[in-house]
């Protein structure tokens, strides 16, 4: 390691044995915009690892036990609630600090089309990047407008069914509109109201995540096609969604197809549901370590919806022609918009 030790300064970064750290003079605009995304890292990250002791030590260390075990009947009794449209809060989903949160990147929402109100959508979201902040941010929150752009629609995100295990944890997943990914939460949420509904999906899920580096967009979609029966079952349009610059704010270690650490993380993801990347961000006074994301912008264009009839029992010939239908509008999306990150134009997506 080059060993480097570099005389302190206020209004620029300092580099110390090759560690780049935060000068000591900031904004008060950037320190909040950091604080912002140190609560939305604790929500993802800290607070699930967190939910996996704090109950059994209140319950068996505290004289609070009483107040544990009456939580754990709560959640008994309110099981399903994440598969039934979920209990949005709407102070916490506009509050001031997810405004903070997107100046951070800066995150953007670009309109292409409009979305009448009186039809449903299912939006595929890509890529999934490592933490999914682009969808997150529109659809769970009014950080990037999503609510002004698109009058009349109710947007939600589908996520793990896994992220309502944790105690605690899972009360924020519920304030924010966070729904379970499942054939039953789909249905409710494109049953009820009937229309102005907009349900994003992560389509590529945790094998997707494994794939998130910075400049590449590779997909995980050639296989799945759910999402496809249930737009033709419920005659629920489909939009493309594409998330330009979500693979750049983290790093994670490299991990090929075929390589020993993917197989690894495959097996733990085909046994749990996912497998946390090994990711590298930057730290709270630092820009070389940590699981803070980089401040590197993300753009979040919504593409056009591919109208889609009502058939009750669509045939496998009918989701392959929609599923194919879909790849189309998304890759003419991402050719479009690519300018927008200076992506070159020699570069293109990958579909597997």
């Amino acid at each position: 390691m080059r060993l480097r030790l570099s005389s302190m300064s206020k209004d620029g970064p300092t580099e110390v044995f090759s560690i780049l750290f935060a000068p000591l003079r900031v904004s008060w605009k950037r320190r909040v915009e950091m604080l912002a995304v140190m609560h939305f890292i604790f929500l993802w990250i800290v607070l699930p690892m967190m939910s996996l002791w704090i109950p059994f030590y209140i319950l068996f260390w505290t004289p609070w036990w009483w107040a544990m075990i009456s939580y754990f009947a709560w959640i008994w009794y309110d099981w399903h609630t994440p598969r039934r449209g979920s209990r949005p809060w709407a102070w916490y989903k506009e509050c001031a600090i997810w405004k903070h949160f997107a100046e951070y990147f800066p995150l953007k929402l670009v309109k292409t089309a409009e979305l009448p109100p009186d039809r449903n959508y299912i939006i595929g979201s890509h890529p999934h990047g490592v933490l999914s902040v682009g969808a997150f941010a529109s659809f769970l929150t009014t950080a990037t407008g999503f609510k002004e752009k698109f009058p009349g629609i109710n947007s939600t995100i589908m996520t793990l069914n896994g992220q309502f295990y944790f105690p605690f944890r899972r009360e924020f997943g519920l304030l924010l509109g966070g729904v379970e990914s499942s054939a039953a939460s789909l249905e409710y949420l494109l049953k009820v109201p009937g229309q102005g509904r907009a349900v994003a999906i992560v389509l590529g899920g945790a094998t997707e995540a494994l794939d998130a580096h910075p400049g590449k967009h590779i997909l995980n979609l050639s296989t799945r096609r759910g999402y496809c029966r249930h737009a033709l079952k419920h005659g629920a349009d489909l939009v493309p969604m594409y998330n330009f610059g979500e693979n750049d704010i983290f790093e994670q270690s490299s991990n090929p197809r075929g390589s020993i650490l993917r197989l690894v993380q495959e097996k733990i993801k085909r046994n749990f549901g996912f497998c946390p990347p090994l990711l590298r961000g930057r730290g709270v006074f630092n820009y070389i370590f940590g699981i803070i994301p980089h401040r590197k912008p993300i753009t979040s264009v919504m593409g056009a919806p591919i109208r889609v009839g009502k058939v009750e029992r669509p045939t496998e010939k009918q989701v392959d022609e929609l599923h194919h239908r879909y790849c189309q509008a998304l890759v003419k999306l991402f050719e479009d918009h690519k300018y927008l990150h200076n992506i070159p134009s020699k570069v293109h997506l990958t579909i597997n």
